[in-house]
């Protein structure tokens, strides 16, 4: 069983994995979309089929009040069209004993500021930050996902 989390972003989306036993949330790189995160589908299905996804966790950038603006709206949109993506292609290529992934929003608030910190703590230069801050910032989604789900 494995967990991926999703950040994302119009110049890159970042992505987390989770080990096979929930408990830890690592880096898995970037998917560089230029402009449009709706590009990064194709390649988020790859990564949910070669990792044996169970599970997609992508953040929903609330407002600090909690209102949802444009960027939430799209990124449900994006959630909605990935779940509809998978329902399609598990009639192809899941086997029966395989559940299609179930795809769940995360509120993200400041998690780019949490993992510019952690990144800041680590002793990495903030000129190096942006290449790694988006998987970074999935890591901060997918690690309060898991810890949210050992809690219940």
């Amino acid at each position: 069983m494995v967990w991926l989390g999703v950040d994302l972003g119009n110049a890159r989306v970042g992505l987390a994995l989770s080990d096979p036993e929930l408990t830890f949330a690592h880096p898995a790189g970037n998917i560089h979309v230029g402009g449009d995160y709706f590009f990064a589908i194709d390649e988020v299905l790859d990564v949910i089929e070669d990792e044996h996804v169970t599970h997609v966790v992508v953040g929903l950038p609330l407002q600090m009040d909690g209102t949802e603006g444009k960027s939430a709206k799209k990124a449900r949109r994006w959630a909605a069209n990935l779940s509809k993506r998978l329902e399609t292609q598990s009639e192809d290529s899941y086997e029966e004993e395989h559940q299609i992934p179930q795809v769940s929003l995360v509120d993200e608030r400041l998690t780019t500021v949490s993992a510019h910190r952690q990144l800041f703590e680590a002793h990495r230069s903030s000129n190096k930050h942006r290449p790694v801050v988006d998987q970074q910032s999935a890591v901060v989604i997918l690690q309060t996902a898991l810890d949210r789900a050992r809690e219940q």
